[in-house]
């Protein structure tokens, strides 16, 4: 289940929300980085890193 973080203005990366698909949760983090203009992130349940996605 993969776990959406976003990068705070400190560098520090934030829990935004687990989704249960990895796709939809992939859409939903470019979705809130392109609206919000911060870095977001995509790491699996045990912590490893799945994808990075920055504001477009």
């Amino acid at each position: 289940m993969p776990e959406i973080q976003y990068q705070n203005i400190f560098g520090q990366w934030v829990h935004y929300t687990s989704m249960a698909n990895e796709a939809s949760a992939y859409k939903t983090a470019q979705k809130r980085a392109n609206q919000s203009g911060k870095r977001y992130r995509l790491v699996d349940e045990n912590g490893r890193l799945l994808d990075i996605i920055d504001p477009a």
